[in-house]
């Protein structure tokens, strides 16, 4: 170091003595070179050196004051608590030069333990270095905080709420430092870092300047590492804390939060048992089934029924009953349904009737079930086309025609919405068969539609068992075709359902599985291509026409086994076979996460993808 200043003390008097010489040949060499300093300047950088020389012997001075401070602590052993100076000295480095305080963040999370009596101070002194504008400083403080908690789990609560602040980072590797420095308080205390995280989630939305980013974040972080973690980790003392605040969150939470929120209560304990699952149908319930804040023609309000509505679906069971949810449908939205607000691209009304159709299969007692069934089949008519008069009939059946021509003169049948429809009425009706006799004129009406439907049906199952046969050993298929072999299982449910309502009096003792409901076990798909395979073996059978005088002909065994066939898993038809359904929901919806007002304002909401 001395022999620097030499150096520099050398240099200093050659420019001394350069400009000197200038300064005898004229102001106007001096000022041609530029190279020369003037003396006022060499001045200054002299004395500039001299201060920064004695600021680094300085800084030098205090990190082997700290290193020794170190050593002091390290071998006091049981005597450490004596040594209070020398642990106040490594807390004041935090305020020193960037090595001294990388050096303090690493003794200040060492030797925490050993003073009980400035563990505030140590707290603060390693909270300033978390926000230090370098970041390298940052993540190293952040790297440490966990060791303060590892023999103190009474500080875990704040050290991990700190840490929930510090993950609104726009650093992403700060914020995986962040992230790890919580997985470890969360081994190793999860109650406490569960209720630092969870106050600072509160704390987010109630104070006057709100975080929607660390409330997200935190939120996120719950949501997919503590299941990740599993019971292993988080034992049942923490599931209750998890119980408990999630139903706080729930009183005021947006779109993607719920998505989060329910994912974490349906893991817990409550999404195991049928109490459990009750209580979770009636938080979401709570939600979505608000009569007095009905507003069918806000797209926003549409979104959260769906979205609430998918997470009841996996709940409901024979001993979990969806009735709650029938009623609202058929009370507020089946009624309404020419009010429901559409947007171009989106079919949510085909994906309420799909909600609509899942939910009717474990519904309980209704209250006035003529009335919902009436309700369920003023929606059916607006799917099924009217037949033909008979003169019309026997034109068509006149002269050979084009297949465009054909194709013009069929009516635009969106399938997908009928399946849903006429399952939802199949399966309220089951409940009181004759409910559906009350009416002849009605009956008389519905059979001719589902007698034209069928018709049309048929001909696109014949055309639509050429491709699938053709396809069936294909390692690859296209798009088209794929979309072909699942249209040909929804018409097959259409046409077993159509079935039992023309049996006199009609019946409904048919099962089908809806040709979007994918949660099947694997023995179950199994089972269904041994099914298959039978079918083929046996050759093909010649569907038969369903008509108001052969229909009863048909044995109820050989329906029930026509049912049993189309028990296959695919998704819904789309293009063609169902022109205003874009098999689409992925993403986050409409819009941002504005609305925090949950229950009176709405937010908009992500649907699922649909399968």
């Amino acid at each position: 170091m001395h022999t620097s200043l030499l150096q520099y003390q050398t240099c200093l008097r050659t420019n001394i003595i350069q400009s000197t010489s200038s300064l005898a040949v004229g102001s106007n060499t001096r000022n041609s070179n530029s190279k020369l300093l003037d003396p006022i300047d060499i001045l200054r950088i002299t004395h500039l050196h001299k201060t920064r020389i004695s600021s680094n012997k300085m800084s030098t001075d205090i990190i082997e004051k700290l290193y020794q401070n170190y050593g002091i602590l390290a071998d006091a052993k049981d005597d450490i608590s004596k040594h209070e100076k020398e642990y106040m000295e490594i807390l004041a480095a935090v305020k020193g030069s960037d090595k001294e305080k990388r050096l303090a963040s690493q003794f200040i999370a060492k030797f925490f333990h050993s003073f009980p009596n400035l563990a505030d101070q140590a707290i603060e002194a390693q909270f300033d270095l978390c926000e230090d504008d370098d970041v390298a400083i940052r993540k190293q403080a952040i790297k440490d905080l966990p060791t303060m908690c590892k023999t103190n789990k009474e500080h875990t609560q704040r050290i991990a709420d700190i840490l929930a602040q510090l993950l609104q980072s726009e650093d992403v590797t700060e914020i995986n430092v962040v992230t790890n420095s919580l997985l470890t308080i969360l081994k190793g205390d999860p109650k406490g870092t569960l209720a630092g995280l969870f106050s600072q989630i509160h704390q987010s939305t109630d104070s006057e300047v709100t975080n929607e980013v660390v409330r997200e974040r935190c939120i996120k972080f719950l949501a997919t590492k503590v299941k990740q973690l599993g019971r292993e980790v988080i034992n049942k003392e923490a599931e209750e804390l998890i119980i408990v605040e999630c139903k706080k969150i729930l009183e005021d939470v947006v779109a993607e939060e719920f998505e989060y929120i329910m994912e974490l209560l349906t893991w817990s304990r409550l999404g195991k048992t049928p109490a459990g699952k009750k209580e979770l149908v009636q938080l979401v319930a709570a939600l979505a089934l608000t009569p007095n804040d009905w507003h069918p023609e806000d797209p926003e309000y549409i979104d959260r029924i769906i979205q609430c509505s998918q997470h009841a679906l996996p709940l409901f069971s024979t001993q979990v009953d969806s009735t709650q949810f029938v009623n609202f449908f058929c009370d507020h939205i089946l009624k309404n349904w020419n009010n429901i607000a559409t947007t171009e691209g989106n079919d949510i009304k085909l994906e309420l009737l799909k909600i609509f159709a899942e939910m009717t299969e474990f519904c309980g007692d209704l209250d006035n079930l003529q009335s919902k069934v009436d309700t369920v089949y003023d929606v059916l008519m607006n799917y099924l086309p009217e037949a033909p008069v008979e003169g019309e009939s026997a034109n068509d059946k006149e002269g050979d025609k084009t297949e465009d021509s054909k194709a013009n003169a069929e009516p635009s049948l969106q399938f997908s919405h009928v399946e849903c429809t006429l399952f939802a009425l199949h399966s309220l009706c089951r409940k009181s068969p004759e409910v559906l006799s009350t009416d002849q004129a009605k009956l008389k009406t519905l059979r001719l539609r589902l007698q034209y439907t069928a018709r049309l049906t048929q001909g696109y199952i014949k055309k639509l068992k050429e491709v699938t046969n053709s396809k069936k050993h294909s390692s690859e298929m296209s798009e088209e075709n794929k979309l072909k072999i699942t249209a040909l299982n929804t018409t097959s449910n259409i046409n077993t359902l159509i079935r039992d309502i023309f049996r006199t009096p009609p019946s409904f003792k048919s099962k089908v599985q809806l040709s979007f409901h994918t949660k099947k076990s694997e023995k179950e798909a199994l089972t269904v291509q041994s099914d298959e395979k039978e079918t083929e073996s046996a050759g093909q059978k010649r569907h038969q026409p369903i008509t108001f005088d052969k229909g009863d002909n048909v044995s109820p065994e050989k329906r029930a086994r026509s049912g049993d066939r189309n028990l296959k898993m695919y998704t819904p038809p789309s293009g063609k076979y169902s022109s205003r359904f874009t098999g689409n929901y992925s993403g986050r919806g409409r819009g941002g996460y504005g609305r925090r007002d949950f229950r009176n304002n709405g937010a908009p909401f992500r649907r699922r993808s649909n399968y």
